[in-house]
């Protein structure tokens, strides 16, 4: 009881120190922070999952763990986070005042993601946000020692708001500081194609995120073996299950804006292969209406 008087102590005078931001209006460009591209932070089941990420490579570590209550945040739930960013990046490069304390209705974020806004949406958004609330995070990465660790999760809080009468108003959210530091960093935000939130699965989902990041637009293209695809993703399922999904997603080519192959390593080792290629701005379009109008199984 008193551990949970302390931390909604600590939640009040945090509020109280932050700048209401308000959602800014429009057809925002959709933008990602490049750590989440880069590294296993999220869960990429539809299921439920409680076992923890537990990554290491080189200096870098993460732990991820997640609440018998909710389950870990999933890949579908971070598409608050990807608007979340896009709102920041927008409005800085606006030169207007931003905000870890962030206000928008449910409309708002789930038109920009390209979900429904019915009943049955709006609660998977909620279920969404405790998810991003309840999971846990620590990380080495953007700390000055790789000893040191912070220890955050994806919402701080998050809450309903309504008028004298109870008409419900919208949302309100605080982000941690971790995520907002690096969105505010124009070198570690990256723009990402809209059609990616029509992506279904958790892996196309992180492979394009993975491709985006590593990829860019460079004319050469990337490669990574799979038996390190496999530890980046941080997946449950083993390698052999993994590779043949992999596998799969060659075969469908369903990633905006690159094109995967596979080849074969001097030991006999599957490699995956991504190159960019040109898409006709007429098709962008089309590709830009397509996604808004698809609607993803979950948040």
């Amino acid at each position: 009881m008193i551990a949970t008087h302390s931390r909604n102590l600590f939640h009040d005078a945090e509020r109280e120190q932050l700048e209401l931001f308000h959602a800014l209006p429009g057809d925002l460009a959709p933008r990602d922070a490049q750590d989440l591209m880069a590294y296993p932070f999220f869960s990429l089941a539809k299921s439920r999952r409680l076992t923890p990420i537990d990554f290491k490579m080189g200096d870098i570590s993460i732990k991820v763990e997640a609440s018998a209550d909710h389950g870990m945040a999933t890949i579908w739930d971070a598409d608050v986070l990807i608007w979340a960013a896009s709102q920041i990046v927008q409005a800085r490069d606006r030169g207007l005042r931003t905000s870890r304390l962030m206000a928008a209705t449910p409309h708002e974020i789930l038109t920009f993601v390209g979900r429904g806004v019915g009943a049955r949406d709006y609660h998977r958004l909620k279920a969404a946000l405790d998810r991003l609330q309840s999971t846990s995070v620590s990380t080495s990465i953007r700390q000055p020692s790789e000893r040191r660790r912070h220890r955050f999760s994806w919402i701080n809080e998050w809450k309903e708001r309504a008028d004298p009468s109870g008409r419900p108003l919208g949302l309100e959210l605080i982000l941690p500081d971790w995520f907002y530091a690096g969105v505010l960093d124009d070198a570690l935000v990256l723009t990402i194609d809209r059609a990616y939130f029509a992506l279904t699965g958790g892996l196309e989902r992180w492979l394009y995120r993975l491709v985006r990041k590593h990829g860019g637009r460079q004319d050469g293209g990337w490669s990574f073996d799979f038996g390190h695809l496999h530890a980046k993703s941080g997946a449950l399922s083993p390698l052999k299950h993994f590779a043949f999904d992999l596998r799969d997603i060659v075969r469908r080519q369903p990633l905006p804006n690159y094109r995967l192959m596979i080849e074969r390593g001097l030991l006999g080792a599957e490699i995956l292969v991504f190159v960019p290629i040109a898409i006709d701005p007429s098709e962008r379009i089309a590709r830009h209406f397509e996604s808004s109008r698809r609607t993803g199984d979950k948040l």
